[in-house]
């Protein structure tokens, strides 16, 4: 069941040629962005400030989407602009460990304080309104169920419950790819490999940031993050497995 809702997921329509990537800077949305540009003619991101605590998130953006057209320059003339949606107002509202300096540990209901209530709605939404006004025609999300960290709006059930509101309140089609949903870290390594090879891999390495932290300054195989916090934890863990069966 879970390798056909896969297939049912990533596979887009004949007649789409444009989407918007949701683009962090992260390992997964680099992922995904390398995904779309496989796929699709037109490429554009769209990022967030939502007052995320580390500014090297938004500078990570940068540098990745500079570096895949050199990685993959058969798709080069398919990426296109970026945008940055100012949120900062709604960081404030969700207050959590991601966006003040406090301790990351569980909350009363046992989700990581690294959630940001309504983060994922609130980011398809501008990025659905923004695709409505260029016209593109599908939003592509690095949100997984696999390893999905505890975070409700990283499953299935409600990105597909988005879309069905989104094509409600657009009155189109508003269809939302998740390349990534049942997949492990470690397989999310070999995508990226698949798709570009040895030098997508290192540039991920070297230019993507997860960690919660906003740490530069330690190199690790898998790339620059503190090694201690979830995210870290999470992406070494998958690059290890990865790395153990290539």
């Amino acid at each position: 069941m879970a390798d056909r809702r896969f297939v049912m997921s990533v596979t887009p329509q004949a007649s789409e040629t444009s989407a918007l990537v949701l683009f962090s800077g992260g390992q997964d949305s680099a992922t995904c962005l390398a995904w779309a540009l496989e796929r699709y003619d037109r490429v554009e991101t769209i990022g967030f400030d939502y007052g995320q605590r580390h500014a090297v998130e938004m500078q990570a953006r940068q540098a990745v989407r500079s570096e895949m057209v050199n990685v993959l320059p058969q798709w080069a003339d398919r990426l296109g602009p970026d945008h940055v949606v100012d949120l900062t107002g709604f960081g404030a509202i969700g207050e959590t460990a991601m966006t003040t300096d406090r301790a990351i540990e569980a909350d009363a209901r046992g989700l990581p304080n690294t959630f940001v209530p309504g983060r994922n709605l609130i980011f398809l939404v501008a990025a659905a309104a923004l695709a409505d006004r260029r016209g593109l025609e599908v939003l592509i999300g690095g949100m997984c169920e696999t390893d999905f960290s505890g975070y409700p709006d990283c499953r299935n059930d409600t990105i597909q419950a988005m879309s069905q509101a989104l094509t409600l309140g657009l009155a189109k089609p508003s269809p939302i790819e998740t390349p990534l949903m049942f997949l492990t870290k470690a397989e999310t390594w070999a995508l990226a490999e698949r798709i570009g090879g040895a030098a997508l891999v290192q540039m991920i390495v070297e230019a993507s940031h997860t960690c919660y932290l906003g740490d530069r300054t330690q190199r690790h195989d898998w790339g620059y993050g503190c090694g201690t916090c979830p995210a870290c934890e999470l992406r070494a863990a998958g690059y290890n497995e990865w790395a153990a069966r290539a």
